[in-house]
């Protein structure tokens, strides 16, 4: 049965939840129909521009999540520190603790890489830079902060894909302490 949304932004996080299970390519009218309860009608109302909008609404609802959550923190917050294990308990629990696959890894991954390529490739510098800055703020050299930034970047993302893979979800939180640790016990 098709479900009453008042709101387009009432819609994203489903849609999101249905690219991140499918993909851009297997998302299907049909798969978007089904995760967001809603006719073909009041999908082409939201999104006139079809599944390439639907997918541009999320990543920029994506986008705008870590930009005040995690970028803004670590570059804003006094002390770089608490910017720092902000960004490990914030993207802990917008993972979901490794149950929730990054759709912006998805999309990286995907077919539709191409297409999307400067908002994923945006996104993944946007994080690092903001690590990289919070990283010089508490004493790293900038080179070393640059390296370690992108090392924790990639290693979050690695985890939450072994984590799904194994599926073990132990997996993901034991790396963001561990990584989280090497940032700050060095």
């Amino acid at each position: 049965m098709a479900r009453v949304i008042a709101e387009r932004e009432d819609v994203i996080p489903m849609l999101a939840e249905v690219f991140r299970t499918y993909g851009f390519e297997g998302a299907s009218l049909a798969r978007i129909s089904e995760g967001t309860k809603l006719g073909k009608g009041s999908i082409y109302h939201f999104f006139p521009g079809g599944k390439e909008e639907m997918a541009e609404a999320v990543l920029a609802q994506v986008d705008e999540w870590f930009k005040h959550h995690v970028f803004e923190p670590l570059i804003e917050r006094a002390d770089a520190v608490d910017g720092i294990r902000a960004m490990f308990d914030d993207v802990g629990r917008y993972f979901l603790s490794g149950r929730r696959v990054c759709l912006v890894g998805v999309f990286a991954l995907g077919n539709e890489r191409d297409r999307f390529a400067s908002r994923v490739r945006d996104y993944f510098a946007a994080w690092i830079d903001a690590l990289a800055a919070a990283l010089e703020r508490a004493g790293r050299k900038p080179e070393e902060a640059q390296a370690l930034a992108k090392e924790v970047v990639g290693g979050i993302q690695g985890a939450l894909v072994l984590a799904r893979a194994l599926d073990q979800t132990d997996v993901f939180t034991d790396t963001l302490r561990s990584l989280q640790d090497r940032l700050l016990t060095d």
